[in-house]
């Protein structure tokens, strides 16, 4: 699931085949079919995020302040001002580790993503969506039974989870997060982006997401060419 989901990325940043249509037909295969979720969310979210990276209220990634953590220089500082007390904040180094990586696929992206396809009636994607969860019930119901089958998918979505999260936050969530200042579309990926050691096994690890620099100023390059 994880693999599928760097490869859905791919396909998503148009990066695979030379013709954009096919790689949305393939797109919607590979997040529907092979990770049970729709690529009009991904594309909404996504988008974004590559538009002004870690600039708070227009990067749906950062937008979890100030509900459980403070991220960035400024808005912690904003934060004690205001002497906002939702979580224990100078803590947050701590509970991180139990809230989000564990938490964010299974509890909160396994409903939302059906919310939003309902929401915005996007019946294609719906469709896409069951037909993993039909396959993925097929073929484990036999086996496993309705308690072992359910489980099964907490699990997956649990370890995905936290392989998402770490590979996702180590390259961004270390640099600079702060309200959109109107800087430079170049400087804007430069502040928000950082690198992680080049490796066989961190390059397998994070889908070449290990060179974001590279990936938010050529989104549409093909990962295999980040190291060059």
């Amino acid at each position: 699931q994880a693999q599928a989901g760097w490869l859905q990325h791919d396909f998503g940043h148009l990066s695979v085949f030379s013709k954009s249509k096919w790689n949305h037909w393939v797109h919607k295969f590979v997040i529907g079919h092979l990770k049970g979720a729709p690529a009009s969310w991904w594309n909404h979210l996504h988008f974004q995020h590559h538009a002004k990276p870690n600039c708070f209220r227009k990067d749906p990634d950062v937008n979890m302040h100030p509900l459980f953590f403070a991220l960035g220089k400024t808005l912690s500082v904003e934060l004690g001002v205001q002497k906002k007390k939702f979580m224990p904040y100078n803590h947050q180094h701590k509970y991180f580790f139990i809230i989000g990586p564990p938490a964010l696929v299974p509890l909160y992206f396994q409903w939302y993503i059906f919310y939003f396809v309902v929401q915005r009636k996007q019946w294609v994607d719906l469709a896409w969506m069951l037909t993993f969860y039909i396959r993925f019930f097929l073929t484990y119901l036999p086996l496993l039974g309705v308690k072992g089958i359910l489980g099964l998918i907490v699990l997956v979505r649990f370890i995905e989870s936290n392989w998402f999260v770490w590979v996702t936050q180590m390259n961004h969530i270390p640099m600079h997060i702060d309200y959109d200042k109107n800087v430079d579309w170049f400087s804007t990926q430069l502040q928000a982006t950082c690198n992680v050691h080049q490796s066989f096994f961190n390059d397998w690890f994070s889908g070449h997401l290990n060179f974001q620099i590279e990936h938010h100023l050529f989104p549409t390059m093909p990962r295999h060419n980040y190291w060059k």
